[in-house]
C-alpha cells in the first residue's frame, strides 16, 4: 500500500531564473550624460533574443563602493596629490551610499570599513603611507569579497556595486592570479573603474604596459571604464568623471 501511495503521489518540479543586473550609462555625441530616458527606450538582447525587463530605475540607487589606492614605493612622490584627488571623490559619497578604503602595496589593508561618513573616509585616505611593492590582484580580490558581504535585506535595499582602483605599476607580489580575480569579478556584478598613473621613470614603462593591459581588462569585462594619465594632477578630473558616471546610470 505504501508503494502504491508513493507511485500515485504527484511529482513536483521546481525551476528558477536568475535576474541579471545591468548598469547602463548613456551619452550623446558630445559625451554628455543622457538622464531622462524611460524603460521603453531600452531593449536587452541575449544571443539575439529579446529579454524581459523586470526592473527599471533611473533614480540614483545607493552604491556600495570600494576605493583602492596603490601605496607602493613608486607612488611616494605623488601620493599626496593622489590622496587629494581621492578625497574629492569620497566627498561625493551620499548618506545612502557605503564606501570603504583599501590601501595596497606588498600588503592589502582595509583602512576604513564600509561607511557613509565622509570624514572617516578622508581620514583613511590621508593616513596612507607609501612603501613596498604592488599586490594589485590581491587588493581587487579582497575588495570583491568585501562587497559580496553587502547583502540587500529587501528590494528597497538593492545597491549598485563598484570598485575604483588607482595603480601606477604591474602586479609583483599577489598570491592570487589575474585569471582568478577576473573570474570572480565577472561573477560579482561589480563594475570596476581603473585608473593607471604612468610612472615617471622610463625603466618602469615596460612593466606599466602589463599593468595597462590588466587595468583595461578589469574595466572592459565588468562594465566599468579605464583611464590612463601621465600626471598626478590629472587625477582630480578622472575621479570627477567616474563620480559623474556613477550618479548618471540606469539600472
Amino acid at each position: 500500500a505504501l508503494a502504491t501511495a508513493a507511485q500515485d503521489a504527484p511529482q513536483v518540479f521546481r525551476s528558477g531564473i536568475a535576474a541579471v543586473s545591468l548598469n547602463v550609462t548613456v551619452v550623446d555625441s558630445q559625451q554628455r550624460f543622457v538622464t531622462d530616458l524611460q524603460q521603453g527606450d531600452f531593449s536587452v538582447l541575449e544571443d539575439g533574443a529579446k529579454q524581459e525587463l523586470t526592473y527599471f530605475s533611473k533614480t540614483n540607487l545607493p552604491i556600495a563602493l570600494s576605493l583602492l589606492i596603490d601605496t607602493s614605493a613608486s607612488m611616494e612622490e605623488r601620493l599626496t596629490i593622489a590622496q587629494d584627488a581621492a578625497v574629492g571623490f569620497a566627498q561625493r559619497v551620499r548618506p545612502q551610499d557605503l564606501a570603504q578604503v583599501v590601501d595596497f602595496d606588498s600588503r592589502v589593508q582595509v583602512t576604513q570599513g564600509f561607511t557613509s561618513d565622509r570624514s572617516a573616509l578622508e581620514k583613511a585616505i590621508r593616513g596612507a603611507t607609501s612603501g613596498g611593492s604592488t599586490s594589485l590582484y590581491n587588493a581587487v580580490y579582497i575588495a570583491l569579497k568585501e562587497l559580496a558581504k553587502i547583502k540587500a535585506s529587501s528590494s528597497e535595499d538593492v545597491r549598485r556595486q563598484a570598485i575604483v582602483v588607482l595603480s601606477d605599476g604591474e602586479d609583483t607580489t599577489s598570491l592570487v592570479s589575474f585569471e582568478e580575480v577576473m573570474d570572480l569579478a565577472k561573477r560579482s556584478e561589480t563594475s570596476i573603474y581603473t585608473i593607471g598613473l604612468q610612472p615617471r621613470e622610463q625603466t618602469a614603462l615596460k612593466g606599466f604596459r602589463e599593468a595597462e593591459f590588466v587595468l583595461r581588462q578589469f574595466a572592459q569585462e565588468t562594465g566599468g571604464r579605464s583611464f590612463f594619465v601621465q600626471k598626478a594632477e590629472e587625477l582630480t578630473g578622472v575621479y570627477g568623471t567616474i563620480a559623474d558616471e556613477l550618479s548618471s546610470q540606469y539600472t
